[in-house]
């Protein structure tokens, strides 16, 4: 049995050794602690260390948030309680906001939404369909509202085509068709060939374009045919178009006896037609053809049609162009040499005899040569020249003119396309013409071409075209007659079946060598309709002015049209 001073001593001592020591987490801790830390030691964990939340002890939001904030404010400092471990750095979780990962798991913000905003849905669990977009504005937010034109019915699709079978596969959409209601053509051989026929009916107030006018009624039909080839080398394509305007009834003739200005049949044919090869003999080298045909007459209300005709003389101009086409890196070398024949027939009368018009045909051969540099794949200038020599058949004409010419023009511009909204040509240059009878002055002036086109909207293009012609002419003493002409065209599609298209011209026609100026302009809308890829309805509405110096030579038209038009 132990001596009660001994057990008494050994009590004191239990006593005093628990009051001094401090009852922390770390006694509970599995780490191995070293028994040899004395209780000054600076390195000894005390109380404020195990109570931080950087040592692992979780604490009440409240202060674990107070704590943070002060320990931040106090991470800076190195004023510390004495016997306490200075704190350096960040607290966990110090940058995270309403957004991002939080390392201490706290509740996140909800977003707040304006009043009759879209709100997202949630997301969807396994199995269920994905959601609909979420509608976002510009700036990549909620919109506010949705346009009723997305909310609009829309005609159903069937579950084959719209891929909502189950187990079948996902179904690649088609690309959207550019123009649903054009013609689709069909395959002859490895040609794509396309066709197409307009029949017009209307009525014209003036079809002989004459000062007093007299109108009558007419039809027109127009056949078209393009074939393209669909080959990987080489290429070959047909364009021809064709028309036709026939009248009811002819013209009357002067109740006074004199001849008209226009002929008494006034019935029209027109065509024109080209069939272009490139026959590629290497990558940077091809060899081009052209082969060509125009069937006219001369325009009513010209001063080269004759009085007291009874019908309209038709011409035939039939020509072609072989060259070589060669580039040299970003440099392009084009050089062709041209020739073509102009012959027109005999006029008929309104007295029953004939007139020879031989000192109208003539031959024509030139060449033309073209450089063009591309700057950029959106800018290509090009400069051009071209001259040619012409011989009628007769060395002089009705009127003692000797006819034979040679001339030609020079011209500088660019092609450009600056993506898909503006693209085309625009040049302009000089053109001249010297005739070997020396009463004939030189027939020149300032040439300005152009080809543009400007899509406005998906809906709305505008294009513009301008164009500039030496013309041979009839008329005594005069060297010939420089056409100028600028077009502006607007199509509008009201519907993808509905198409507007508004057209001005105005031109100008110089008659060198003589006083005579004339001005035309034109003003014509068109409205189609588009019931189908195959079947068109076009009604057509012009209006046409010839204003002269001449007395007695102006005139002004207006025509109606309305027909159908088939394609394939």
């Amino acid at each position: 049995m132990p001596c009660p001073a001994v057990a008494v001593l050994a009590l004191t001592v239990t006593t005093g050794f628990a009051a001094a020591q401090t009852v922390t987490p770390d006694l509970f801790s599995p780490n191995r602690q070293s028994q040899v830390i004395t209780q000054d030691s600076p390195l000894r964990r005390t109380t404020a260390d195990a109570m931080d939340p950087l040592n692992g002890l979780k604490l009440p939001d409240a202060d674990r948030d107070r704590r943070s904030s002060s320990s931040s404010s106090s991470s800076t400092s190195t004023t510390t309680r004495i016997g306490q471990v200075p704190t350096y750095g960040l607290p966990a979780a110090n940058g995270a906001s309403t957004s991002g990962y939080d390392s201490l798991n706290r509740k996140r913000q909800k977003p707040k939404y304006y009043p009759g905003q879209a709100k997202p849905k949630p997301p969807a669990g396994p199995g269920s369909p994905p959601p609909t977009p979420v509608p976002l504005n510009a700036t990549g937010q909620l919109r506010l509202s949705i346009p009723p034109s997305e909310t609009a019915n829309k005609t159903p699709l069937p579950p084959a085509m719209a891929g909502t079978i189950v187990g079948q596969p996902p179904r690649k959409r088609l690309k959207i068709d550019d123009d649903p209601f054009g013609a689709v053509g069909d395959y002859a051989g490895s040609f794509m060939v396309k066709t197409a026929v307009e029949a017009m009916a209307g009525y014209d107030t003036n079809p002989g374009r004459l000062y007093s006018p007299q109108g009558r009624a007419f039809y027109m039909v127009a056949p078209e045919f393009l074939a393209v080839s669909d080959w990987e080398r080489h290429a070959v394509v047909a364009d021809l178009r064709g028309s036709f305007t026939g009248y009811g009834s002819g013209l009357t003739p002067n109740a006074d006896g004199t001849p008209l200005s226009a002929p008494l049949d006034i019935d029209r044919p027109n065509f024109t037609g080209h069939v272009d090869g490139r026959l590629d003999v290497s990558r940077d080298t091809h060899l081009l053809g052209q082969a060509r045909l125009l069937v006219s007459t001369d325009n009513p209300g010209s001063p080269n049609v004759q009085a007291g005709l009874a019908r309209y003389p038709i011409y035939t101009t039939v020509g072609g162009t072989f060259g070589i086409d060669q580039n040299f890196n970003r440099m392009q070398v084009s050089l062709g040499g041209t020739v073509d024949r102009t012959d027109y027939q005999w006029s008929k009368l309104t007295d029953g005899t004939s007139s020879s018009n031989d000192d109208r045909n003539f031959t024509q051969y030139g060449g033309v040569g073209r450089v063009s540099y591309e700057l950029n794949p959106a800018v290509k200038p090009f400069v051009e020249v071209e001259g040619d020599s012409r011989f009628h058949d007769l060395y002089l004409d009705r009127n003692g003119y000797a006819r034979n010419s040679s001339g030609g023009y020079v011209k500088a511009g660019t092609s450009f396309e600056f993506t898909r909204i503006l693209f085309g040509e625009i040049s302009i240059g000089y053109a001249r013409r010297d005739y070997v009878d020396p009463r004939l002055s030189p027939l020149e002036g300032l040439l300005t071409t152009a080809s543009l086109t400007w899509n406005a909207t998906p809906l709305t293009t505008a294009k513009f075209y301008s164009d500039t012609q030496l013309g041979e002419t009839t008329l005594p003493g005069t060297s010939g007659v420089l056409s100028r002409t600028y077009t502006i065209e607007v199509d509008h599609d009201f519907r993808r079946w509905l198409t507007g298209i508004g057209k001005f011209t105005y031109g100008t026609l110089d008659y060198q060598g003589d006083n005579r100026n004339d001005t035309i302009y034109s003003v014509s809308g068109d409205l189609i309709y588009k019931m189908t890829r195959s079947l068109w309805i076009k009604g057509t509405v012009r209006r046409d002015w010839l204003d002269s110096n001449q007395p007695g030579q102006s005139s002004a038209s207006t025509v109606v049209m309305l027909g159908v038009r088939v394609q394939n």
